[in-house]
């Protein structure tokens, strides 16, 4: 097994725009999701100590195997409550901001740098205000049949209305039509001005991350972002990169993780300067590894994206890129039935595997190989556990099997 088996791990995961509510939902997915790494694995974890603040969740986590046992610090970095106030404006606020969200990124050549990159993504784009575009549609027909029917405006007027009452009573929660838009608003307002609410908070955390990396016994300290929560992850690190530009050189290793990015999203704009900034500078710092999970059947990540290059920034410094199948990782029959439920896969990045394969969520929070061994590996912990759960001793990959070039992809 490449390096010495990790024994202590400091975890920081910034989750996707994701309106989970209350605090303590979180802790209870992540353990409903570990049973099925330990049936997975054959290995053992147990969940507690909730501590809750303002800035992040956080609990223990021990996980054992029959000649191993790793304690993750895990720290959800919680804006839960910022994603609550941007759904709590009201509707007639949040259409108006959403189709302005909209505009923008159309006219800045944002949704033709979507289709150059990645298509399904610029289709996960245009999805909510298409439908929404369909539904209005719906409405006018309805005043228009009313008008053709009673030859009456006010009527045609008041079927309009109720047409369009009804669309936001029914198919614009059905659809999660309003999460979307509030997505959208929020990353139009991220790349014009920021948030300084979120701002201040990774400041805090920012702080707690290069205090740990100085002081804390973990064996690794992994920084993982999914959809974008990676966004926010990135502009983590660059603070804590501003406090102390030696981190993860002299003592603690420090992993950087993105998985089912959002990167480019915000990325890919051309008024994004301050973010491709951030990006450089974490991507420049060679004593922070970079791993980037992609999988093709979920439109709501870059499939297949180099996120330096894609940016116009210097590839040098490109994240090691890892291509995974999320049908891999369930029984065969649950992936069935989800196939098709594009949020249920992109949280899959995230959850509970059913099988054994080379990416595995909670294997990489809560293993006991390191987070960069097991990117570097062709085919990730697979062949560092045994059936029984145990680590293999002596187990490693052949150097020349090694993804050891930026934006290699496995």
């Amino acid at each position: 097994m490449p390096g010495a088996p990790v024994a202590k791990r400091l975890v920081f995961h910034v989750g996707g725009y994701d309106p989970i509510t209350p605090s303590a939902s979180p802790q209870r997915r992540f353990v409903r999701e570990i049973e099925r790494f330990q049936r997975t694995w054959s290995v053992e974890a147990i969940v507690d100590d909730l501590r809750d603040s303002a800035d992040q969740s956080r609990w223990n986590v021990t996980t054992t195997g029959p000649n191993w046992r790793v304690e993750t610090d895990y720290h959800l970095v919680r804006w839960d409550d910022v994603i609550d106030r941007f759904s709590r404006r009201s509707i007639a606020s949040r259409i108006p901001l959403g189709l302005l969200a909209f505009l923008e990124f159309v006219s800045a050549g944002t949704l033709w740098r979507y289709l150059q990159s990645n298509w399904r993504y610029a289709f996960f784009f245009l999805y909510p205000f298409v439908m929404f575009g369909v539904l209005t549609a719906a409405a006018v027909l309805i005043g228009v049949l009313a008008f053709r029917i009673t030859s009456s405006i006010p009527v045609a007027i008041g079927g309009g209305l109720f047409g369009f009452a009804a669309v936001l009573a029914g198919p614009w929660r059905w659809l999660n039509l309003g999460n979307l838009f509030d997505d959208w608003i929020f990353s139009r307002e991220y790349i014009r001005r920021g948030n300084s609410e979120i701002e201040q908070r990774l400041d805090r955390l920012a702080a707690e991350l290069v205090n740990a990396a100085n002081n804390s016994a973990a064996d690794e300290i992994l920084v993982i972002g999914h959809s974008l929560g990676a966004v926010l992850a990135v502009d983590l690190l660059d603070r804590a990169l501003k406090l102390d530009p030696a981190l993860g050189r002299d003592k603690i290793p420090v992993t950087f993780l993105s998985v089912g990015s959002s990167i480019l999203k915000i990325g890919l704009h051309p008024k994004a300067i301050r973010f491709r900034t951030t990006v450089e500078r974490v991507a420049k710092s060679r004593a922070i590894f970079w791993g980037d999970y992609q999988a093709l059947v979920d439109p709501l990540n870059f499939y297949k994206s180099r996120p330096m290059g894609d940016m116009g920034l210097s590839i040098e410094n490109e994240a090691t890129v890892r291509v995974v199948k999320l049908s891999r990782m369930l029984d065969h029959e649950i992936y069935q039935r989800i196939r098709f439920n594009f949020f249920r896969l992109h949280c899959q990045f995230v959850s509970g595997n059913d099988r054994r394969t080379s990416y595995d969520y909670f294997m990489l929070t809560c293993g006991p190989v390191s987070a960069k061994s097991q990117t570097l590996a062709p085919d990730g912990a697979l062949s560092m556990i045994g059936d029984d759960g145990a680590c293999i001793v002596g187990a490693r990959p052949a150097e020349n099997t090694l993804l050891t070039s930026p934006g290699a992809a496995a």
